[in-house]
């Protein structure tokens, strides 16, 4: 494995600490190597680099796991400076890393490095034959509209076989995003009203406590529509919306996945709410009249029979005032509703919803009403909840960069992206992007601008929740 911004922050978090962990856990390949790579200038040796995988081990990978592992993942890490022109010393450090392991040897390169340095390290690896047979996994975003997009499609392609492109979304590398799948197509109960005769809205909302935290030069050329939106919340969206596939496989699921893609009205400027957090201007390398939002709340509708007329509601924002990641499907009311607000101990008439945290380990909670105890018929809400963590070994679970590095290894495809899919959604976001509101601000800790709630009404935001006004303890 050639890991390309082997010493930067998403490495530093993720990537190196899963990988110890699928060796801890015997998930890697008997025999493998990984060669970190990064500018000259900050390069440090193989030694060095070990000790700050260690240390990346040590600060965010998970406690209790893998104890006496270190040394035999830390034998085969090793580090190569290379620049798209100066490729020569990770050359090196990959013909030796390969005669070492002998035999056949399959080669996975990840780029996790900025986006404008996505082109020519592609290049550079055409040019060495270092992407000659190898599956490449590539990080977000994947360009910046439609037409950038489709012009890093034709980069990767002109090195790599499409199948053997891995455009990483982390979000559906967590198994609460795979259980909506088994949840709805494994259970009768609940596909048969997953449409519009049941459903009178759908919710999918990402709030995050943490601001920019200093990556003024990625969100100020990205925002929070392209970070977010389209590389994440478009793509939970067409899970919930798929109809069912054929089978449980890449082919059919992202078959399923694009056909909803292709059934999504174009994004309307008039349906969208973008905000900017109090202080953004003033963080290191903001420019001081910008108007990049931090926030992003938009309705989007799909034309199909299954959703005729069902709102999809998205919402998703950097310094607010919790940080979640939560789909809320709430249910329409009953032909003939015997109990009004007066009936209810809460005086208000509250919906039935079906809510997914997808925040590890997870969540599925389903909220209804049932009679309080008394003489007289009033109602009280009441909810039945699942929680991985109480119902399973957790340590038997895959963090999502986990599970999307074990599958790049062995082929699966199942929960990458495809080029179709993601042109496909830059060409429904074209209108915001063109006509795109101007940011209004909000206060950081909030949950955005109040326009955002004018935006879904009569319906209204689950989160904040629960609504009896306790925290939420996540």
């Amino acid at each position: 494995m050639i890991l390309f911004g082997a010493t930067g922050d998403l490495a530093k978090r993720k990537l190196l600490p899963g990988l110890f962990h699928l060796a801890a856990a015997g998930m890697m390949p008997a025999r493998y190597r990984i060669i970190g790579s990064g500018l000259p200038h900050d390069a440090p040796g193989t030694d060095d680099f070990r000790t700050h995988v260690r240390a990346a081990v040590d600060n965010y990978g998970r406690t209790g796991h893998g104890a006496g592992s270190w040394d035999p993942f830390a034998v085969n890490l090793d580090f190569a400076p290379a620049t798209p022109t100066e490729p020569q010393a990770l050359r090196d450090a990959v013909a030796k890393a390969e005669q070492d392991l002998g035999g056949p040897v399959q080669r996975l390169i990840y780029l996790a490095v900025p986006p404008d340095a996505f082109v020519a390290t592609v290049r550079m690896l055409g040019v060495t034959g270092l992407g000659t047979g190898a599956k490449l996994v590539i990080e977000k975003p994947f360009g910046h509209d439609l037409d950038s997009a489709k012009a890093l499609n034709r980069e990767l392609r002109a090195v790599f076989d499409e199948d053997r492109i891995y455009r990483i979304d982390h979000f559906l590398g967590k198994e609460a995003v795979q259980n909506i799948l088994a949840f709805r197509f494994g259970n009768g109960l609940f596909e048969s009203v997953w449409n519009a005769d049941h459903i009178d809205h759908v919710q999918i909302e990402v709030p995050e406590r943490l601001t920019i935290e200093g990556r003024a030069d990625f969100y100020e050329q990205t925002g929070a529509f392209r970070d977010m939106v389209v590389t994440h919340l478009f793509h939970l969206l067409g899970f919930l919306a798929m109809e069912a596939p054929a089978r449980l496989d890449a082919a059919s699921l992202h078959e399923q996945a694009e056909t909803v893609f292709q059934a999504l009205n174009p994004v309307d400027p008039a349906r969208t709410v973008l905000g900017q957090y109090d202080g953004y201007t003033a963080e290191p390398g903001v420019a001081p009249d910008s108007t990049v939002e931090t926030f992003a709340a938009l309705t989007v509708e799909i034309d199909n029979p299954r959703w005729a007329g069902v709102p999809f509601h998205l919402r998703t924002g950097k310094g607010m005032t919790q940080s979640r990641h939560t789909i809320t499907l709430t249910f329409t009311k009953a032909p003939q509703d015997l109990f009004g607000p007066a009936d209810c101990t809460s005086g208000r008439d509250a919906p039935n919803e079906l809510i997914f945290e997808l925040s590890d380990p997870g969540s599925i909670s389903i909220s209804f009403r049932t009679k309080a105890p008394g003489a007289d018929t009033r109602l009280d809400d009441a909810s039945l909840n699942f929680h991985y963590a109480d119902s399973f070994t957790a340590a038997h679970g895959l963090l999502g960069y986990e599970r999307l590095l074990h599958d790049a290894m062995t082929g699966d495809h199942t929960l990458f992206t495809q080029a179709g899919g993601i042109e496909r959604l830059w060409e429904i976001s074209a209108p915001l992007l063109a006509h795109p509101p101007r940011p209004l601000p909000y206060r950081q800790g909030s949950w955005g601008p109040a326009e955002t709630d004018r935006l879904i009404a009569p319906a209204s935001w689950h989160l904040p929740e629960p609504r009896d006004g306790r925290p939420w303890q996540g």
